[in-house]
């Protein structure tokens, strides 16, 4: 058999040892890649944990489930709130035509005279007027947020309004569902100003973070009787309002209501004695001022309570009218209407008002002539 020559190696050696140098070399040129990494900013990074793939399915049936946890709480939340949602305020368009009211009162005892049962179902001419928005505010602190937003809302239906006035022409009955009679309002150009007026009442009050509206479209209407108010009807059989017991008015002209004034009603408080709805505020649009502004602005100086202003003598904030709206109400406004009447009073008769002390002091005369006898 043939030795090898000196130095010399089968294939098998040879490529056992080019295999190792392979893998020294490669060995070589890795540790040398490392060294020159070292130096660089981002040498201390853990390059597997941050460059390493997740679990991408994993995570996104992860955040599927919790988005999904999130819309079902929103979701019960929001049927909550409406479960919730009670209103007990409105914002009140009067109704001072007395036009209107004598047509209505009319109205009302001709239905009375068909059934009388229905008389307690009829609405008191002191509280006739166009809900404009319903909401609900349970609190003073929601009271006061609800009075900025009206008074906020005054610019906006002066803007709609363009410097013309609001005039509601009322023609004709119908009703909701056989329940709630009302006079309708007739259809004209009043109609698209009204409606835009609502609407930003709806928003201006919404954006203060009031639960306010409804889910039916407004439709405007002069309430003149409900069933709701007396339940014991249906009970004796009075299940709706018959058709004929209004169709002799059922295309009457009641007259047009100016619409000079918006206010902010309660619906639970005890109403006024005039039977006009417990007030918290008001704004006046159309350029016409009511008599209790005109008379408050004109005693305003023999008011000791009223906000003074600012230091330069200007008006006071609509957060300070805000404050002391209330006590104004209560204490300075009777006091200043007290005067203003008799001031009227004693303008109406001649002379300096000493007649009037005579007639009282023949009064006081004749009823001390009637005791002694």
């Amino acid at each position: 058999m043939e030795r090898p020559g000196a130095g010399g190696m089968e294939s098998s050696e040879c490529e056992n040892v080019s295999k190792e140098k392979g893998a020294f070399e490669e060995e070589e040129f890795e540790a040398s890649a490392m060294d020159s990494l070292i130096d660089m900013p981002f040498a201390t990074v853990d390059i597997q944990d941050e460059c390493a793939i997740t679990d991408v399915p994993h995570i996104n049936l992860e955040r599927s489930k919790e988005n999904e946890r999130i819309s079902k709480n929103q979701i019960k939340k929001k049927k909550k709130k409406q479960k919730d949602y009670q209103p007990n305020y409105f914002l009140s368009i009067p109704i001072t035509n007395k036009e209107i009211t004598r047509g209505i009162k009319i109205l009302q005892n001709a239905i009375i005279q068909q059934d009388k049962q229905l008389a307690k179902a009829m609405i008191s001419d002191g509280s006739f007027h166009i809900t404009l928005l319903v909401m609900q505010l349970l609190n003073e602190e929601e009271v006061n947020i609800g009075i900025g937003a009206l008074l906020e809302l005054k610019p906006f239906i002066e803007e709609i309004l363009q410097g013309e006035q609001l005039i509601l022409p009322f023609q004709g009955i119908d009703t909701f569902g056989n329940q709630v009679g009302f006079v309708k309002l007739a259809e004209g150009d009043h109609i698209n100003p009204l409606l835009e007026i609502a609407e930003t009442a709806k928003r201006t009050f919404q954006e203060k973070g009031i639960l306010a509206g409804e889910n039916r479209g407004f439709k405007p209407h002069l309430t003149f009787m409900k069933l709701s108010k007396a339940p014991w009807l249906r009970k004796k059989g009075v299940k709706k309002i018959d058709p004929e017991f209004y169709e002799k008015f059922i295309s009457h002209r009641f007259g047009e209501e100016m619409v000079h004034r918006i206010d902010l009603c309660s619906m639970l408080k005890k109403k006024q004695s005039n039977g006009y709805y417990h007030c918290e505020s008001s704004i006046v649009i159309g350029g016409l001022e009511s008599p209790s502004s005109t008379i408050l602005q004109r005693y305003r100086k023999d008011i000791p309570s009223w906000p003074s202003g600012d230091k330069n003598g200007g008006e006071p904030d609509d957060a300070e009218l805000v404050r002391l709206s209330k006590r104004l109400v209560e204490n300075a406004v009777l006091k200043a209407v007290q005067q203003y009447l008799e001031e009227t009073q004693n303008k109406s008769k001649p002379g300096d008002g000493s007649s009037v002390k005579t007639q009282e002091a023949d009064r006081n005369g004749t009823d001390s002539d009637n005791n002694r006898k």
